[in-house]
């Protein structure tokens, strides 16, 4: 009887550990990247699958983030580096002024098309489905659309895009 209330417990704390490590609807590495499907500035909706055939860093920002807007000179200089090898951005804002989001899109110089926000915050469909709760938020997604990094930047950021460009 001990044998089974032991196995029970283990079985018990082997899942509680597992539900609290990769919270609902947050995406692992090796797993398809959820679908994403909003409006760029001016409107059209843009879908995170019409870049399968790219390495795309999917990017989770602000214009009201600190560590965002730092980040962002980093992004652009990858982004110029590799654009014409198959690599692009994808980056979702966390704004709720659709003015300020804008603005930082300018003044940071993001040159990449592919910028989305619904303009819900914390709310966002695409933060809940990624399970994002602090930002910025990176997952790097390779040409056929499935997840192989996450949260990462400068030197180890450069490192995987041009590994995955390789592939």
């Amino acid at each position: 009887m001990n044998s089974i209330i032991k196995i029970g417990l283990v079985a018990a704390i082997s899942f509680a550990a597992t539900s609290f490590t990769n919270p609902a609807g947050t995406p692992e590495v090796g797993q398809k990247a959820p679908e994403i499907a909003l409006p760029s500035p001016d409107g059209k909706v843009i879908k995170l699958s019409s870049l399968k055939g790219k390495v795309v860093l999917l990017d989770f920002w602000a214009s009201w983030c600190g560590p965002c807007r730092k980040a962002n000179p980093d992004v652009v200089k990858l982004y110029q580096k590799y654009k014409d090898q198959g690599f692009t951005v994808y980056s979702v804002s966390l704004d709720q002024s659709k003015q300020k989001w804008e603005q930082a899109i300018a003044k940071d110089g993001l040159l990449w098309e592919n910028h989305v926000s619904d303009l819900k915050f914390w709310y966002s469909k695409a933060a809940e489905d990624y399970g994002i709760e602090a930002i910025p938020a990176t997952f790097l997604i390779d040409k056929d659309g499935v997840i192989i990094d996450t949260d990462l930047h400068g030197n180890s950021l450069e490192n995987a895009v041009k590994k995955a460009l390789k592939k």
